[in-house]
């Protein structure tokens, strides 16, 4: 029997089907799990999640004379609430700006990183892999890309050595979202797609901590152990019940090369599927834009430079032309030189020209020192400023370059 109870009246032993509210708004990744820790009711009640399903064939029910909330409901009428509460229908999502979209990102971005350290801890200790309980987190993401694409991927760009293992899953579920928007994928094979780069480096979570966070550079024989990932993801995948054959695939042959020269199947060109190659490049770019342990991450324009020289036998150069087309040449948080000498860093696509984005100047080369920041819309008519070039942010150290562009405080970046 299915029923909604209040927060309050959950004991140790009661099987969760269901949070009544937002995925925000609770602290766990999943659901359909029985309770067997008093900490996660403490959790549950310290959230504003006021009301949860329990199935009571799998778990625990309430006392019997205490009334559930949904006790004068008939089986049917439950599970047609629950239903409709769980299904993830088309919705309309108003594009907004960066700006607008900045905060609510950062928000998703610290509750997805927790749930994913949650489902690798699980993983971890062995425990099938729940798919289904990822879908909210998913929903969550694409909303906001489909809001406004460049905000959450240049903020889940911005982690910490510490925790980029969690939030790497985060930004590749953000960009393969939207690059499966511009290749014109529908919505739930979009949302199939962010499934799977949510999902893809699960294997990490088998891989010794001592190499995975290893603050130098790995040795032939660490580099070995972390080339069974995929496998050891696919496996976990696996124990899981009815995982899409494509969160299989990409978890797989994410690091699979055109060429043949990837691992672990060296697969060739029409081998691997669209998706896996969507994975590829979404996979490198957050690589080498993200700070590790041996080395500072790479500007955004810079990484896309760079691997456009490997994209002949690396990527498929179709999906590599997509992927560009969604960041933009010059992604959020570029920094970039403007004909008139000033520094700035990009904040925005315009959506009119990949040339073209928004730039926040903020110095002078020609006096070498700070200046007011001012947001220029080189798409907008009659603008005489134009991008110059790349800068290499390493040359100049502007302390608080990714809070010109995000207005949010660095925080160990």
């Amino acid at each position: 029997m299915v029923k909604k109870i209040s927060v309050e009246q959950l004991v140790v032993g009661m099987h969760l089907k269901e949070f009544c509210g937002s995925y925000m708004e609770h602290p766990f990744w999943r659901t359909g799990f029985v309770i067997t820790d008093p900490k996660d009711i403490v959790t549950i009640r310290a959230s504003s999640i006021k009301e949860v399903w329990i199935d009571s064939t799998k778990g625990l029910d309430v006392p019997k004379g205490v009334a559930a909330v949904s006790e004068s409901e008939s089986q049917a009428q439950v599970e047609a609430e629950l239903s409709e509460a769980v299904q993830t229908p088309a919705r309309q999502v108003a594009p907004v700006s960066t700006a607008a979209e900045i905060q609510r990102a950062a928000k998703i971005c610290a509750q997805s990183k927790q749930a994913v350290i949650s489902m690798f801890q699980e993983a971890r200790m062995g425990k099938a892999i729940d798919v289904g309980g990822a879908q909210r987190m998913v929903e969550e993401i694409t909303d906001s890309v489909t809001r406004n694409p460049g905000a959450l991927i240049s903020l889940a760009r911005l982690k910490t050595v510490d925790d980029y293992t969690y939030m790497h899953s985060v930004a590749v579920c953000a960009m393969m979202v939207a690059l499966a928007k511009q290749l014109g994928l529908d919505e739930p094979t979009t949302r199939v797609a962010g499934l799977a780069g949510l999902m893809h480096d699960l294997g990490k979570a088998a891989m010794p901590m001592e190499v995975l966070n290893k603050p130098g550079k790995l040795t032939d024989a660490e580099f070995s152990i972390i080339k069974k990932h995929p496998e050891e993801g696919h496996r976990m995948l696996l124990t899981g019940s009815a995982v899409d054959p494509v969160v299989l695939d990409v978890c797989l042959h994410h690091h699979e090369k055109t060429d043949g020269s990837g691992y672990p199947k060296q697969m060739k060109n029409e081998e691997i599927s669209l998706f896996a190659k969507m994975g590829a490049v979404c996979d490198v770019y957050d690589a080498i834009t993200s700070n590790r342990p041996y080395k500072s991450g790479w500007d955004p324009a810079e990484s896309l430079r760079k691997m456009a020289e490997w994209a002949n036998g690396h990527f498929d150069p179709k999906v590599f032309q997509a992927f560009v087309k969604s960041l933009g040449i010059y992604p959020i948080g570029s920094l970039v030189r403007l004909s008139s000498g000033r520094l700035g860093v990009v904040v925005e696509q315009t959506g009119k020209s990949l040339t073209t984005p928004s730039v926040k100047a903020f110095f002078s080369t020609k006096s070498n020192m700070r200046i007011v920041p001012e947001v220029i819309d080189l798409s907008a008519q009659g603008c005489s400023e134009k991008i110059a070039s790349r800068e290499d942010p390493a040359k100049w150290r502007f302390a608080d370059l990714h809070e010109l562009w995000s207005g949010i405080a660095s925080a160990g970046h």
